[in-house]
This record gives C-alpha cells, sequence and structure tokens, in this order.
C-alpha cells in the first residue's frame, strides 16, 4: 500500500495530512482557507491521489504558516509513501489550457528538491488569498517530497485560473510520475540504483 499518515505540530499550525497514491482522487476535511482547498481539491482529482488534510493554524494572523506547513505535510506524506521508489516512472510532465490561462509543469521524483518557478498574478489576492502563497505551497511541497518540479505561466490573465491551472497541471504531471511503470516494476529508475 502506497500510504502514509504525517503529523505536523508548531506553535503555529497543526496538520494532519493523509495520502493513498493508488486511490480515485478523493480530497476530504481542509484547511478553513476556502481558495486553498479549492486548489486541494483539484490536485488530489487530478493526480488520482487521495488526499486528507486537517489543519488548525493562526489564520487571525493571516493564511502563510498554514499554506507553507501543508506544504511541508503533504510533501513528506509524498516521500513516506514513495518509499524506495521502487518502479515509478519518475517523470511527468502536463501541458494545461485553462480558458485564458496555459500552464506547463514537469516533475522528476529525483530526491534533489528544486522549485523552478515562473509563474506571476495580475493580482496580489484571490478573493481574501494572497496570490503569492500559490508558489510557497509549491516550494514547501517540492522540497519536503524530494522533488524537481518546474512551472511556468506560458498565457495567463486571470488570476484565479492561474492559480488553479497551476494546481492542476502539477497533479497531472505528478499522477504520471507517481505510476508505476509495468516494464520495470521491480526496479529503481535510475542507472544509480537509487533516488
Amino acid at each position: 500500500m502506497r500510504t502514509a499518515h504525517v503529523h505536523r505540530k508548531t506553535t503555529e499550525t497543526r496538520i494532519s495530512a493523509q495520502i493513498d497514491l493508488d486511490a480515485t482522487g478523493r480530497f476530504t476535511n481542509g484547511t478553513d482557507i476556502g481558495f486553498f482547498d479549492h486548489m486541494l481539491n483539484q490536485f488530489a482529482c487530478h493526480s488520482m491521489i487521495d488526499i486528507s488534510v486537517e489543519a488548525t493554524g493562526d489564520l487571525y494572523i493571516d493564511d502563510h504558516h498554514t499554506v507553507e506547513d501543508t506544504g511541508i505535510a503533504l510533501g513528506t506524506a509524498l516521500t513516506q509513501a514513495l518509499d524506495d521508489k521502487k518502479g515509478i516512472r519518475r517523470y511527468g510532465s502536463c501541458l494545461l489550457p485553462m480558458d485564458d490561462t496555459l500552464i506547463r509543469a514537469a516533475v522528476d521524483i529525483s530526491g534533489r528538491p528544486f522549485l523552478g518557478w515562473n509563474v506571476d498574478f495580475a493580482t496580489p489576492k484571490i478573493g481574501t488569498f494572497d496570490t503569492e502563497l500559490v508558489r510557497e505551497f509549491f516550494q514547501a511541497f517540492s522540497t519536503h517530497a524530494g522533488l524537481t518540479l518546474h512551472v511556468d505561466k506560458l498565457r495567463g490573465l486571470n488570476s484565479h485560473h492561474v492559480a488553479e491551472a497551476t494546481f492542476k497541471a502539477t497533479a497531472r504531471a505528478l499522477r504520471d510520475a507517481v505510476e508505476i511503470d509495468q516494464r520495470q516494476a521491480d526496479s529503481i529508475p535510475s542507472t544509480k540504483g537509487a533516488l
């Protein structure tokens, strides 16, 4: 079973994150941040990874700590669920259109965290959600999951569409990368023999 359950507790947040890599893409519970929960729902749906997040954070300050710590918890859970990474495809990419927006995402489950980010937003907020937190989530997630992740906005005017397409494109790329490759199901996908 490629599953994991992670608890993260700080003076700022308490996060419980659970994932199942071989599931149907359901998102349950949430963070009490409406737009962010909408994004996590999209992330689960399009990655086909079941995600459950229960988060309590210092939202009276702002959303930053809760978003970042959710990324840390989910990245840690992904690492645990992948275990030794035997049999995975390792790489995935997606070119995702959403109305006015076109986002490209590419991922390598390499164990070498790196975020290449070329996404800007026309507005500083989507409702009450700070658009800069989209990058903060992916920085925390990719670092703690050990992913090389590149995300580029090729087109896009509407900030909601840009954010949503970013989550969807990354999810689709991740879906391909975590899939088991039946041609090498018992092998580590690296000439080094380890990831």
